[in-house]
């Protein structure tokens, strides 16, 4: 038997060049809630970025926003209050979306547009129509796109992907894949805090008269902003597998649900997602927010079942068990600075590419190859059918 072996994964160098004028990056961010201005603070550990404008709705975050941005760099940013006033403005290069989901259609390909390059959370839209859209109109700019799904990025995942191409784990038919949280028993929404501009929030959706603080501060796991959690959390999930099985679209998703526990929200908590691949492999994705919740380092596990051995994945670790010695691993692999790191990378990787005008590593059409599952999923979650993809017309077939 081989003898246990650890890896300790080396982390990029952080040093970084002082920029020349010249390589100045003006950026505009476009939603500025919890998610939008830690990514905004990422980027600004770049000494070439500066934050030119910042726009958002809801006066709070704005306010929030524009004072960290200021802290870091020194000035303050413009502060807007419609998108579209940033992407006229010619001196911003690029642009950081992260609105509530419903937006980010329209926004991403106004942004095109506009010339402008685009780092875009995920999930990067609502429908396969949209999403197709979207690589279309990609592939006829010359723009970079960055989708944020930072396991592309991550160095533990990039491990992983090297033990699975090198053959270690033999043939992996099956890929399953969990993530456990609770928000059943969460308080009701707290009101708003200040002003916020609800039309304008709600955009192309259906049109509700009275703001709703639940529907603004829990738009995840609403119908009519996004696709619930499971395409929320499953965006991550079906990406990782994505990356580490070297996958193409899926040929056929088939899914179930439990009823809605939290009945605030009109998503479900709990849902079993199988994706069918021309690899000749099932990607599974169980949530379930309705359940104990893990510490963050333990949550999010991806088991990948090979016939000569198995290996876990997680946010910290990577472990190999060879058959036969299920109780310890024959490799194990930590990542030099976590999980939390990954974002720091993936927005670097962004940076470079707008520099070298290079393909990023989450581009447009990965970014939908990973919701597009879970936008199959919630298909066959409402019709209670097996829903098939053709990926040469990019249609749903009936």
């Amino acid at each position: 038997m081989e003898s246990r072996r650890h890896f300790f994964l080396a982390g990029p160098s952080l040093l970084v060049a002082q920029s020349a004028p010249s390589d100045q990056i003006n950026l505009g961010v476009i939603g500025s809630g919890g998610r939008g201005t830690y990514v905004m603070g990422e980027f600004q550990k770049d000494p070439a970025i500066r934050v030119s404008s910042i726009c958002d709705v809801y006066e709070p975050n704005l306010e929030r926003a524009l004072g960290a941005a200021s802290k870091k760099q020194g000035s303050s940013p413009r502060a807007v209050r419609n998108y579209k006033q940033i992407l006229d403005d010619k001196t911003i290069q690029a642009v950081l979306i992260a609105t509530p989901e419903h937006w980010h259609h329209r926004m991403v390909l106004d942004a095109l547009a506009a010339g402008k390059d685009i780092y875009v959370e995920k999930p990067l839209c609502q429908t396969p129509d949209q999403g197709a859209e979207l690589v279309r109109a990609e592939q006829a700019s010359k723009n970079i796109v960055q989708v944020g799904m930072q396991r592309r990025s991550y160095d533990l995942y990039l491990e992983g992907r090297k033990i699975v191409a090198a053959g270690t784990l033999g043939n992996v038919r099956m890929v399953r894949s969990w993530w456990l949280n609770n928000y059943v028993g969460q308080p009701p929404s707290a009101k708003l805090d200040g002003p916020l501009d609800w039309e304008q929030w709600q955009g192309p959706v259906e049109r509700r008269v009275v703001a709703d603080p639940a529907r603004f501060r829990h738009w995840r796991y609403f119908s009519d902003y996004a696709g619930g959690i499971a395409a929320d959390q499953g965006a991550h999930a079906f990406d990782g597998i994505h990356l580490l099985m070297n996958a193409s679209y899926p040929l056929a998703v088939t899914a179930s649900a439990g009823k809605v526990q939290k009945l605030e929200f009109d998503t479900p908590e709990s849902m079993v997602t199988i994706a069918e691949y021309p690899e000749e492999f099932l990607g599974i994705f169980t949530i379930n927010y309705a359940a104990m919740k893990y510490k963050s380092k333990n949550d999010q596990l991806s088991q990948l079942d090979g016939d000569l051995a198995r290996m876990d994945i997680g946010r910290e670790e990577c472990k190999v068990f060879r058959q036969g010695e299920e109780d310890t691993p024959a490799v194990a692999k930590t990542s030099a600075r976590g999980f939390g790191f990954a974002t720091e990378v993936h927005v670097r990787n962004f940076l470079d590419c707008i520099r070298t005008r290079q393909t990023p590593t989450a581009p447009m059409r990965l970014g939908f190859q990973a919701c597009l599952v879970t936008m199959l999923a919630n298909i066959s979650r409402k019709t209670g059918r097996r829903v098939r993809w053709d990926d040469r017309s990019g249609n749903v077939l009936a």
